[in-house]
């Protein structure tokens, strides 16, 4: 059944890129759950941790036994409700981009605005997929970097609302990355491990020099992980491309933000997004930009 249904799919694109698209339109609206409860359930974890670990030293007051019995937070439970009102969201209201629209965007009941980042991250995973449809066909490599830009979506997201990469989302791609080129799927499996340690090591000795230099940390361990996880996935040779990439988009958003948004210089900028998204478009494209970029220097 399943070749039956990549036969058919090979002999009608149109429909294969309908398919796609629809499907990351549902997906893009479990990922903005990701994104937003994410974080929360690991806040909670690390809360419990902490009172596991100092439960000896905490005093015994009403308090702190109340907060042992605290809701936990899953990707399905509770379910989705306003955050104003406390109204319980119908699954009629939950269709993707539509039913924003259909509302106005607003709660139905107390029509508190919703955000409309929403439908915004909805949109944007069905065109991305669409993308990778494109340009892959119809292969279990698009498949997997289909996946991989899910990923990318919720780390780039999350990162810009808390300055984190969490391990739980990274550290599976990055060994999924690994798997997919076990055969060669995308790049050599020799060039796949050595780009997952040249690209944690890069930037682990940047980070390093820069804290000798300046005692000042300039990045996260997250970060190092994600350009592990694209060495993993496009081999070592285009890390120098995805670098540079970041670095000038973050040097210019920084630039910008500092002197149109009265941003203080000492504030932190999350550089997570900028590695996501030139990660994701060397992986489309940067065989194309590296070949051009080296043409201009001859």
């Amino acid at each position: 059944m399943f070749t039956d249904l990549m036969f058919a799919f090979e002999n009608n694109l149109m429909i294969f890129y309908a398919v796609v698209a629809l499907f990351s339109l549902l997906i893009g609206s479990f990922l903005n759950v990701v994104i937003y409860r994410l974080p929360k359930i690991m806040e909670q974890g690390w809360y419990k941790e902490c009172r596991e670990f100092l439960a000896d030293e905490l005093p015994k007051t009403k308090e702190n036994k109340s907060d042992t019995k605290e809701t936990a937070i899953t990707l399905s439970k509770p379910n989705s409700t306003c955050p104003n009102c406390g109204h319980l969201i119908r699954f009629y209201e939950n269709i993707p981009v539509i039913s924003w629209l259909f509302l106005k965007g607003k709660c139905s009941q107390c029509k508190n605005k919703i955000s409309v980042r929403y439908p915004i991250i909805e949109l944007t995973t069905a065109f991305l997929g669409t993308i990778i449809a494109v340009n892959y066909g119809v292969t279990s490599t698009a498949l997997f970097i289909i996946l991989l830009t899910y990923a990318l979506i919720c780390l780039t997201m999350i990162d810009f609302d808390h300055m984190l990469l969490p391990d739980q989302i990274t550290l599976p791609f990055l060994w999924l990355g690994l798997l997919v080129n076990i055969n060669g799927a995308i790049v050599p499996l020799q060039d796949a491990v050595i780009g997952a340690v040249a690209g944690y090591m890069s930037l682990y000795c940047v980070f390093w020099l820069f804290k000798l230099i300046t005692g000042k940390e300039g990045m996260g361990y997250g970060d190092f992980k994600l350009v592990a996880l694209f060495g993993a996935w496009i081999g070592w040779q285009l890390l120098p491309l995805l670098i540079l990439m970041a670095s000038a988009v973050g040097a210019v958003i920084g630039i910008s933000l500092m002197v149109f948004k009265n941003h203080q210089r000492e504030q932190a900028i999350p550089f997570g997004p900028y590695l996501a998204i030139a990660g994701w478009i060397t992986m489309i494209w940067g065989n194309n930009i590296w070949g051009w970029y080296l043409s201009t220097l001859v």
